[in-house]
């Protein structure tokens, strides 16, 4: 089948530089399809014809950078998943039983977030807790959506039956086929838009862990270096650092240390 728009290899090399200078991502070869079929839409909902035209636009239109981003960004997550963090979060929690502040620092559209809010609310015993939780995506309207806490039945059906009933409110009428997670769980939350290779991050020093779970994959090693380095700075001595299952910092000894399987704590003084 025909392609609409045609996409030479010099728009996508040009594409891929512009995504990694505003979000350090490295878009692989393979991911030409990816690129021509995400930023079609945007041709389409711009009344473009060219990508050229597209990649004109985007350089002279500032307000188009974050439909860029949104368009680029991948979102892939589901409740619990990688099971294992949240066993190792909930004895931690239980031989930490005063206040922690926990980052998820790629909320997605909230899954892994709540996963940690449900957690927490496990192990303290009540839906208020001691727990400050703060997520963050780079991606404008996954956030929006993480916010709303909104998802189809069958992703929550999943779930245990006691935290179904504990964690989230079955839809009726208009909203069949949804759940909505509960309030008190929501507001326990903290959202916000976070670019993780901005110099600044919007979160105060004396996190005690951070779920930065497969976000490294799409960068390059030394970016992993400064964005790891910026992390561990804001979390306490023995802090835990989370990584995803295909991701691995054994070589940062000097700022960490592995602890289980792919948890890393950090070093009470640098090496």
């Amino acid at each position: 089948m025909e392609k609409p728009f045609a996409f030479t290899t010099k728009e996508f090399n040009a594409v891929r530089q512009k995504i990694r200078s505003l979000t350090g991502i490295n878009l692989a070869d393979s991911k030409d399809n990816m690129v021509y079929s995400r930023l079609s839409r945007r041709l389409r909902a711009l009344n473009l014809t060219t990508f050229q035209a597209y990649l004109n636009y985007l350089d002279n239109h500032q307000d188009e950078t974050e439909h860029f981003i949104n368009s680029l960004t991948t979102n892939l997550t589901s409740f619990f998943r990688e099971a294992h963090h949240f066993e190792q979060l909930a004895e931690y929690l239980h031989s930490h039983p005063g206040p922690l502040r926990i980052w998820c620092t790629a909320s997605s559209s909230g899954e892994e977030p709540y996963s940690i809010a449900m957690t927490c609310a496990e192990a303290r015993g009540s839906l208020a807790t001691n727990v400050k939780i703060y997520a963050s995506d780079i991606d404008s309207r996954m956030l929006e959506r993480a916010k709303a806490g909104i998802y189809p039945i069958d992703q929550v059906e999943k779930l245990s039956l006691a935290r179904r009933k504990r964690f989230f409110h079955r839809g009726t009428g208009s909203n069949a086929g949804k759940a909505r997670v509960v309030a008190e769980l929501r507001n326990s939350i903290h959202f916000f838009q976070q670019n993780l290779l901005a110099p600044q991050y919007s979160v105060d020093p004396g996190l005690d862990i951070v779920f930065c779970r497969n976000v490294m994959i799409y960068f390059d090693k030394p970016t992993q270096e400064i964005i790891v380095n910026r992390i561990v700075k804001l979390l306490k001595p023995n802090g835990w650092y989370v990584a995803g299952h295909s991701e691995n910092f054994n070589h940062l000894t000097a700022i960490m240390r592995a602890r289980g399987k792919t948890i890393y704590q950090v070093n009470e003084k640098p090496i």
